[in-house]
């Protein structure tokens, strides 16, 4: 893999990561075309890491309030925000549960490899965003419970699936499951921090493979490329999610998906 190589996918990690377009699947097709199957899957979860810190930077203020009300689990008396930051804890460990069984289960399925079921899951998504303009509800963190992490959970294990975009279907189960299009949006990242790490624990086991196979200045190309870009795409982003205009980027996968399945295999 070239510097070359690293940056164009790193950047394409940056924007699909937080655009709902499957970054998992565009990397997966790129590297194809670009004939590196022979790259350590460790190599797309360090892209994931990059986008990542992005995703601490521009929620830290709740991260921050989520961990600061960890210690008042053991009082008596909590204040509104300590009640509420409990509870959202709570419900990103069942989310975090229920994607990991479904995750490893789907994971072992090796889709990557099969370039033409990629191009189906791109249509997929983009059905589920057309979906996804007509649901949403009034439920705030306060409201949240088991349900909305089991939904969530489960939407979130299927985003293991390359061309199933993680934002895409965990915003839309979000707002299925009956929260606001502003928590909907800031909820799908929180619960996307703990499924990272873990697959990133997951693929150490890679590690002196891929650095004898990329490199790591190659590496650090893409995770910079990748960190600079998302950045800029998890603003536009939010501002969609406020709208609700999540919905256009159908009109980009579907698209996509039926080229793909009849001039691109």
């Amino acid at each position: 893999m070239t510097y070359l190589n690293a940056v164009i996918l790193g950047v394409v990690q940056g924007i699909a990561e937080f655009l709902p377009v499957s970054s998992s699947g565009h990397l997966a097709v790129l590297q194809h075309f670009m004939h590196l199957g022979d790259v350590p899957l460790l190599f797309d979860v360090l892209l994931h890491v990059a986008t990542l810190l992005v995703v601490c930077i521009i929620f830290y203020k709740r991260l921050w309030a989520l961990i600061k009300s960890w210690p008042s689990l053991f009082k008596k008396n909590k204040t509104d925000d300590e009640k509420e930051n409990l509870r959202l804890t709570g419900v990103i460990l069942i989310a975090t549960f229920f994607t990991g069984l479904l995750g490893l289960f789907i994971e072992k399925l090796q889709v990557d490899q099969y370039v033409t079921v990629i191009y189906i899951l791109f249509i997929v998504t983009g059905v589920i965003l057309l979906a996804g303009k007509k649901w949403g509800g009034s439920d705030g963190y306060t409201k949240v419970g088991i349900k909305h992490g089991v939904i969530t959970g489960i939407a979130q294990g299927f985003g293991v699936l390359p061309g199933i975009s993680r934002s895409g279907i965990t915003i839309s189960a979000a707002l299925l499951s009956g929260m606001t299009r502003e928590k909907a949006g800031e909820y799908s990242f929180l619960i996307s921090i703990p499924a990272i790490l873990g697959a990133l624990i997951l693929q150490l086991k890679d590690s002196g493979s891929l650095m004898s196979s990329v490199g790591t200045g190659t590496i650090a190309a893409g995770m910079i490329s990748a960190f600079v870009v998302g950045l800029i795409s998890l603003k536009i982003l939010l501002r969609l999610i406020r709208k609700g205009n999540l919905y256009v980027f159908s009109f980009y996968l579907i698209p996509l998906g039926i080229a793909g399945l009849i001039f691109l295999r």
